[in-house]
């Protein structure tokens, strides 16, 4: 189990370069006020974590780690870990890179706008990669994301369509009252969304044949 954990930060370590590069890039944009570095969590995760299930198709992981006792279980359970650890060691850093640069800029750190915008960084992280997993496991990389990018694109287009006929301001309003509670809502939701998840991809891995 360790040694499957072990072998995605590995992949992930070979990337690290690109990583530095990206956190660099997103930073000084940040610093200029043309971007939010806290933003950028969702892109850098998703994509570092769907390099690793890259490597493994092409290296023919699959089909030995399901000669392995337990392999397909404890396969899907290290590919989860694996991401919560990366969702957690970029979350600390982008958040420390983000209240240096805030400070730099304006000698004020706001620390409730910093936490609510990266817990809300992570939220979407997490419920994009809960998507994509499970469509990984079924359908494998390549067909994944271009679903993916089809739901995503198509899905904001419908939304946008919607918006113009429905008034939306009464749900707004209504969470509005969940504003007090967001520190409790999100790492709950979160870890809800991530199991629910990890236990479909789970599913689909034992049952799919290499």
């Amino acid at each position: 189990m360790l040694g499957l954990i072990k072998k995605d930060l590995l992949m992930i370590k070979s990337n690290l370069k690109i990583l530095v590069i990206l956190l660099f890039v997103y930073g000084f944009m940040t610093y200029q006020g043309e971007m939010s570095l806290l933003f950028v969590l969702p892109f850098m995760s998703v994509m570092i974590m769907i390099s690793t299930f890259s490597y493994d198709t092409y290296n023919k992981w699959d089909a030995y780690v399901c000669s392995l006792p337990d392999g397909r279980k404890n396969s899907v359970r290290a590919k989860y870990l694996a991401t919560i650890l990366l969702i957690i060691a970029t979350t600390i850093i982008i958040t420390i890179l983000s209240v240096v640069i805030s400070y730099i800029q304006t000698k004020v750190i706001d620390f409730e706008n910093i936490f609510s915008t990266i817990f809300g960084a992570v939220f979407a992280t997490a419920l994009l990669q809960s998507f994509m997993y499970p469509s990984i496991y079924k359908f494998g990389v390549e067909k994944a994301r271009i679903g993916i990018f089809i739901v995503v694109f198509g899905g904001a287009i419908i939304c946008g369509i919607i918006s113009q006929f429905v008034d939306f301001k009464p749900l707004l309003q209504a969470l509005d009252i969940l504003e007090n509670y967001w520190m409790i809502i999100f790492p709950l939701a979160i870890i809800v969304i991530l199991y629910l998840s990890y236990k479909i991809s789970g599913c689909i891995y034992k049952k799919k044949e290499y």
